[in-house]
């Protein structure tokens, strides 16, 4: 079949709309899925700094929600044709982690959803010229009107949720929440720090408030501490001199957890000298050089550790997200501006300017 996609050739350049050909109907286990809305992340973006590490030409997006049109069956898919369903990373399903319920710590997690792809599949996805497409991202390439996935990144949803926002909840607005509610754990009495207030930052700040944490955000845009203040969080220009003595302040001592989603090394001291005895640090953003720590920072039983999506398991926390966002208690449309998938280019500015929070690309619909 063939359909329109946004596609990647090189790093430097814009993403070109163009005819992509699937070359076989779903396997065993895979599901076709016609994308209704798919998120822009800035892990899509980052490929453009990967040096080569990343196959080129490809077709990106890994935040895809739509309608299952095709599945090719076996006996673990339980996902059907009119289903809707989010798309999140890709996972082996047997390795150790995979097994203990941690699949975003996939012992073939970069394999899978950075570097190529499953290594048993065949190139079914090409251009008009037949040259082939790099694996599926994040086993999805949902930057498109239609994605090929296994099934087990799929979670099925209420028909009833607005399908084409619903994306971001497979990765983005999953690693936020997920910090607060499966790695912290957090919950009344607890108090957090949020450093950058962007999707991850303010998702976070949406969990911890519906999770009666009391939150601190932390960021140098003040439509973004805005934000974060109408999300219920407590808000700090990133300028502010003395900043982890103010945190303490506002926390009555100091933080027990912090969540840094910047990768800035002088707010990532800042954070754990805002913490108090035996708090916890966790990073999700990619640290681009080596971190220095200052003399005092982990003292006193303080901890520093890396998240993974949130440390989810999607089809349990995607279903927990929905569910908040129905009670009015998760209210991520918010962040949202969509674009039609034809204004990728535009979408990338935007986000990179901080113009948007999180851009949503809406494929045109397929004739089928």
């Amino acid at each position: 079949m063939r359909f329109r996609a946004a596609v990647l050739r090189t790093y430097d350049a814009p993403f070109t709309m163009e005819e992509v050909t699937l070359r076989a109907a779903p396997a065993a286990g895979e599901l076709l899925v016609e994308i209704a809305g798919c998120g822009m992340c800035r892990t899509d973006l980052a490929v453009r700094r990967s040096a080569g590490r990343s196959p080129l030409p490809a077709v990106l997006g890994h935040e895809g929600a739509g309608v299952v049109v095709a599945t090719g069956g076996g006996p673990d898919t339980t996902i059907g044709v009119g289903d809707h369903v989010v798309l999140s990373f890709d996972s082996c399903g047997h390795c150790p982690t995979c097994l203990a319920a941690a699949p975003a710590y996939c012992d073939s997690f970069a394999a899978l959803n950075l570097f190529g792809g499953r290594t048993e599949d065949p190139p079914r996805f090409t251009d008009t010229a037949g040259r082939a497409l790099a694996p599926r991202w994040f086993g999805q390439s949902s930057f498109a009107q239609y994605a090929l996935l296994p099934a087990r990144n799929a979670v099925r949803v209420d028909p009833d949720l607005p399908l084409e926002l619903l994306g971001p909840l497979g990765c983005g607005f999953l690693t936020g929440a997920g910090a607060v509610l499966n790695t912290f754990a957090a919950g009344p009495g607890d108090t957090l720090v949020v450093l950058g207030a962007g999707a991850v930052g303010l998702a976070a700040v949406m969990a911890a408030t519906a999770a009666g944490v009391l939150s601190v955000a932390v960021d140098r845009h003040p439509g973004r501490l805005a934000l974060a203040e109408r999300y219920g969080a407590l808000a700090l220009p990133v300028e502010s001199t003395g900043l982890p003595e103010r945190i303490r302040k506002l926390t009555d001592g100091g933080a027990r957890y912090a969540l840094d989603t910047t990768a800035a090394p002088a707010l990532i001291n800042d954070a754990l000298l805002a913490l108090r005895p035996t708090g916890t640090l966790g990073l999700v953003a990619r640290l681009p050089t080596a971190l220095p720590l200052e003399p005092g920072t982990l003292d006193r039983g303080r901890s520093i550790r890396h998240i993974c999506e949130g440390d989810a398991v999607p089809s349990l926390l995607v279903p927990r997200l929905a569910r908040l966002w129905q009670d009015g208690r998760f209210p991520f449309d918010e962040l949202i501006r969509t674009y039609p998938l034809a204004d990728i280019n535009e979408a990338e500015r935007d986000c990179t300017e901080g113009r948007v929070v999180k851009p949503v690309l809406i494929p045109e619909r397929a004739r089928r």
